[in-house]
């Protein structure tokens, strides 16, 4: 499943802005994540982090600006065309993790490749390699009954069932005990790396924003790099 992206694959964002009314909550705002590569943004409740993931992902139309996703551009298309690239290149992990609890493990994965026509037999083989990988348990319980780890881990596995180009995660470990925590971003930020997929995420946690290759605070309604280089 694992697949090697063309160079431009990846994330970015160029001259992003942004406003509520009279608030501007994005001023400019450029940024490029290469496959294989994370980036944390952190900052205070209300400064536009989560604002800019639902610009990447196409549920937000940004004011001025542009946006590509595994060399496709995102900003300016159709509803239609947005959807289908939302669904090729685009992967989203929420903080809750918004599955269906009463679905296995395996169907919550298989069903964004299911959705999109995908057979059937495949579909589930794919989730049960990914799940596998992200060490989640996957016989026939419902996804309900699973800890709040394996829940987001089968989150993660979810958003990348369709191999994206970019990954999204807002507040990922949020929801979390110190224990799950762990796990989830170490499994995250892993299989982000092996599957040369760009890794976006939102935290307010320091430990996490730590494990990225680069930090950046939201302030004042632009970037502001806090760490460039090696992961902590």
């Amino acid at each position: 499943m694992t697949r090697t992206p063309p160079p431009d694959d990846g994330l970015r964002v160029e001259n992003l802005s942004y406003r509520v009314d009279d608030r501007i909550l994005l001023a400019n705002v450029d940024l490029t994540v290469p496959p294989g590569e994370s980036v944390a943004i952190t900052g205070p409740s209300g400064s536009g982090k989560s604002t800019l993931l639902m610009c990447v992902l196409g549920l937000v139309k940004p004011d001025s600006g542009t946006i590509t996703a595994g060399g496709h551009r995102i900003t300016g298309l159709s509803s239609g065309s947005l959807a289908k690239a939302r669904r090729q290149y685009l992967g989203m992990v929420f903080q809750f993790g918004e599955l269906l609890p009463e679905l296995t493990p395996v169907e919550n994965v298989a069903l964004p490749m299911l959705l999109d026509g995908a057979d059937h037999r495949h579909a589930y083989e794919s989730a049960a390699q990914l799940l596998d990988e992200l060490e989640v348990p996957h016989g026939g319980t419902p996804t309900g009954l699973l800890s709040g780890g394996e829940r987001q881990r089968t989150a993660v596995a979810r958003a990348l069932i369709a191999q994206p180009s970019v990954l999204l995660a807002d507040e990922p470990t949020g929801a979390l005990d110190p224990r799950a925590r762990e796990k989830v971003a170490d499994q995250l930020f892993r299989i982000c790396r092996e599957r040369h997929c760009a890794l976006l995420v939102v935290t307010h946690d320091p430990a996490i924003a730590a494990r990225a290759s680069r930090a950046f605070e939201l302030q004042n309604s632009g970037l502001i790099p806090t760490r460039q280089g090696t992961p902590a």
